[in-house]
């Protein structure tokens, strides 16, 4: 079954500091996990009465199965990857594993 991998990136403590990482080789760096078949990046819209959103940025990372989700986590890749992640992850961060059921 189709697995993808989320990574839900909570506020950030400095948004622009994070913006700026993310767009300086964070986005690449997941591109390059083996087995990915498909990659999206989003960011949370700003809540319009201006309060905290319930997190900032997503990343999804799609791969045919869980098997192959759970090698990719255990390469090379994810080794310079997952200290990204974290550096990234000022206010906090989430990682899911799901399968997909519709697509």
């Amino acid at each position: 079954m189709p697995t993808k991998i989320t990574v839900i990136y909570d506020n950030p403590t400095d948004p622009e500091a994070f913006e700026a990482a993310y767009a300086d080789g964070h986005v690449a760096l997941a591109k390059k996990l083996p087995g990915i078949t498909r990659f999206e990046s989003s960011k949370v819209w700003p809540k319009e009465d201006g309060s905290a959103t319930p997190a900032y940025r997503m990343l999804d990372l799609y791969f045919d199965d869980y098997d192959a989700a759970s090698a990719a986590v255990a390469t090379a890749e994810a080794g310079e990857l997952f200290p990204s992640v974290f550096g990234l992850a000022t206010g906090g961060v989430r990682i899911l594993f799901s399968d997909i059921e519709e697509g």
